[in-house]
C-alpha cells in the first residue's frame, strides 16, 4: 500500500493538535460523582467516546486525501509465433461456385470462410493452427473495413470468420485491395495499437509482421493503389502472402503457356516485392497448400510486457470517517447527549 500524496498524512497531527482540549477548565469540581446517579458506572463514563470517534474521522479524512493506492505487477511471457494480418474478399464475384473441403458444390466465400477458420484453429492434419499469434482480420469489397483488430482472442475471431457475407449492396460493390493492405500494413507498423487492452505486446518483440491476401479480383476501388500499398508495407517490415482465387490461367492455343493475367500480375509483383510469396489458388486442395505453406512460417519470439496495475482505496478511509462521524453524531444526540 503507497499513498499518491504522502505528505497530507503531515496534516494529521497538526489538525489534532489544533483540536486538543485547552488547558484551561470551565467545569465545576467536585468532591466526588459517586453519589450521583449515571455517575461513573453510568452512560457518562462512555462521553469520551463521541470526541475520540470524531477525531478519528478526521484522521481518515486526511489518509483518504492521501490517496492510497496498491499496485499488482504482472510478469513477461514469451511466445513463439507472429503477428499477421488476414485479408478476405466479399466483394460480388465471391459468389462464383467451388468445390469446398467437402467435395459439395459451393462458391468462394464459403471455401475462403472455411480454410480462414482452419487456418486460425487448425484441422489437426495438414494445418496445425496458430495458437501463439496475433492475428487481425480485414475484408473488402469497394470499401476495406476492419473486422478485428491484432488479437490473441482466436475463439471470438472464429465467430467474426463464420458471420462474413458477400456485400450484396451495388453501391458497395468492387475491389479495394489496395486500401486493405495499406490498413492492414499501418496495424502491423503502430506499435499503439498492440498496447491497448489484454494483448499489451511489446512491439520490438514482433520481428516477423505478415498480410495473407485472399482476393479473387482485379483492384478496381479505393483510394491507394496495390503497388503504392505494397511499398508501404516494404517500408514498414511487412511480408504479403497473396491467394488468388480468380479464374484459371489461360491454356488456350493463343496462350500454351498458361501465362497469368495482367490481375495476377500485379498480385505475383506485390508478393515478391515484399519477400512474400504468390500463389494460383483453384479449388479447395490448392488454397489448402497454398495455407499450409504459410503455416510453416519461421516463428519469432512475441512477448508480452509486464505491467503494473493500480487500485485505488481512499474510499475505505472515506467510508470509515463516515460511519466514525454519524456514529458520533448519532451518540451526541441521544443516548450521551449532554446539556450545552
Amino acid at each position: 500500500m503507497t499513498f499518491l500524496h504522502p505528505w497530507v498524512l503531515l496534516l494529521a497531527p497538526l489538525l489534532l493538535w489544533l483540536l486538543r482540549k485547552p488547558r484551561g477548565r470551565t467545569s465545576v469540581t467536585v468532591a466526588s460523582t459517586r453519589l450521583w446517579p449515571d455517575g461513573e458506572s453510568g452512560r457518562a463514563r462512555f462521553l469520551w467516546l463521541p470526541p475520540f470517534l470524531r477525531r478519528t474521522a478526521l484522521v481518515l479524512l486526511v489518509a483518504a486525501l492521501a490517496r492510497p493506492q496498491a499496485e499488482s505487477t504482472f510478469d513477461l511471457d514469451v511466445s513463439e509465433g507472429i503477428a499477421i494480418q488476414m485479408l478476405v474478399d466479399v466483394s460480388s464475384s465471391m459468389h462464383m461456385p467451388m468445390t469446398d473441403f467437402h467435395g459439395e458444390e459451393s462458391n468462394r466465400m464459403e471455401v475462403a470462410k472455411q480454410l480462414v477458420e482452419r487456418f486460425i484453429a487448425g484441422d489437426g492434419d495438414q494445418l496445425n493452427g496458430r495458437p501463439d499469434d496475433l492475428i487481425g482480420l480485414i475484408t473488402f469489397a469497394r470499401y476495406a473495413d476492419t473486422r478485428s483488430p491484432l488479437t490473441f482472442g482466436h475463439h471470438a475471431l472464429l465467430q467474426i470468420v463464420r458471420q462474413l457475407t458477400i456485400q450484396e449492396r451495388p453501391n458497395e460493390d468492387g475491389t479495394a485491395y489496395g486500401d486493405a493492405l495499406a490498413i492492414a500494413a499501418a496495424h502491423l507498423k503502430n506499435p499503439t495499437e498492440l498496447l491497448h487492452g489484454r494483448n499489451n505486446i511489446d512491439p520490438d518483440s514482433l520481428e516477423s509482421r505478415v498480410i495473407i491476401l485472399l482476393t479473387d479480383g482485379e483492384n478496381n476501388s479505393g483510394a491507394h493503389m496495390p503497388l503504392e500499398a505494397a511499398g508501404l508495407a516494404k517500408q514498414w517490415g511487412c511480408r504479403i502472402y497473396v491467394i488468388s482465387m480468380g479464374d484459371p490461367a489461360d491454356t488456350s492455343p493463343a496462350n500454351p503457356t498458361g501465362a497469368l493475367s495482367s490481375a495476377d500480375r500485379v498480385l505475383e509483383h506485390i508478393a515478391t516485392q515484399t519477400g512474400g510469396v504468390f500463389r494460383k489458388a483453384n479449388d479447395s486442395e490448392s488454397l489448402l497448400s497454398v495455407y499450409s505453406e504459410v503455416d510453416r512460417l519461421e516463428r519469432t519470439k512475441i512477448a508480452t510486457r509486464s505491467f503494473g496495475r493500480i487500485a485505488e482505496w481512499f474510499w475505505l478511509p472515506l467510508s470509515l470517517a463516515l460511519v466514525c462521524l454519524v456514529t458520533a453524531l448519532t451518540l451526541e444526540a441521544t443516548c450521551l447527549r449532554v446539556v450545552p
